[in-house]
């Protein structure tokens, strides 16, 4: 039986490879920790997977901006093979740093189908410093986006010192109107939070956490989906024992939200690809 194969890029201080590389597998995958280095020398060809993952981490150690020197690299070396990729309909998921360099790249997004022109910029928290916390969020049902798919609500943690989505306000309603938007940072009922902190944790433009391409494709968002991969990792897990332990019931232990996002895409591709 054919695999779907995942690329999960490492090296030069990106450090989520390992759960990234391990929701995949959980989601049904044959995922692949990749080295850069193996990417731009050409040892390691694209165009042998179905998915590219863009991890978190610190490229370059966000010298010269989160995921710039990242974003430059790839586009030196691989131009060519991203936009390639892109055009043969596979997918790419860029998390955090990941996002940041997508949209870097021009990858995202991706408007009037030019995926070579940076519209939209992540720039430092309004807070001021580095945020690691849990955030709620909502997702657009209207997206094309193929990871998100029957995801109404999710809980995913954030950490990064620049996450705050800016764009001219053209851009932005334009990613509104095509439905673009996929995740906007929210309450615990799924109310956008209106710019409040810290429920949005950076400052962030209308409340924008993620976004994708107009084909739903190419995907990026600031949380990271790959650290809730098992029950024990959201940290109420342990007070929503207790609460259904005395209504009788059990806490879900099945597959998380944060693995179903990630075998949305692997199930695309055994759709249209196998």
């Amino acid at each position: 039986m054919k695999k779907v194969n995942a690329l999960i890029l490492t090296g030069f201080g990106l450090n989520c490879d390992n759960e990234t590389a391990h929701v995949f597998e959980l989601a049904g995958a044959n995922a692949q920790k990749i080295h850069i280095n193996a990417l731009v020398s050409g040892k390691i060809k694209l165009e042998d997977f179905h998915i590219l993952a863009f991890g978190g981490g610190f490229s370059w150690g966000d010298d010269h901006g989160a995921g710039v020197i990242q974003a430059l690299k790839l586009k030196d070396h691989i131009g060519s093979d991203l936009l390639s990729f892109v055009a043969q309909g596979k997918l790419i998921i860029g998390i955090c740093n990941g996002f940041q360099a997508l949209v870097n790249l021009g990858l995202l997004p991706g408007l009037d189908n030019d995926y070579t022109k940076r519209t939209v910029c992540l720039t430092f928290n309004d807070c001021g410093n580095f945020r690691d916390q849990w955030v709620h969020l909502a997702a657009n049902l209207q997206s094309p986006c193929v990871f998100t798919k029957d995801i109404q609500t999710a809980d995913y943690p954030v950490r990064h010192g620049e996450g705050k989505f800016i764009a001219d306000q053209e851009v932005i309603d334009t990613l509104l109107a095509n439905n673009q938007v996929v995740f906007k940072y929210a309450d615990i009922q799924g109310v956008p939070a209106k710019g409040a902190f810290p429920l949005n944790p950076n400052g962030s433009m209308e409340d924008i956490a993620g976004i994708c391409d107009p084909t739903g494709r190419i995907f990026g968002l600031m949380p990271h989906p790959e650290a809730y991969n098992h029950f024990t990792n959201h940290p109420d897990w342990t007070r929503k024992t207790q609460f259904l332990k005395r209504e009788g019931k059990t806490l879900d232990q099945e597959m998380t939200i944060g693995v179903n996002l990630f075998k949305n895409g692997v199930d695309y591709i055994k759709e249209y690809f196998f």
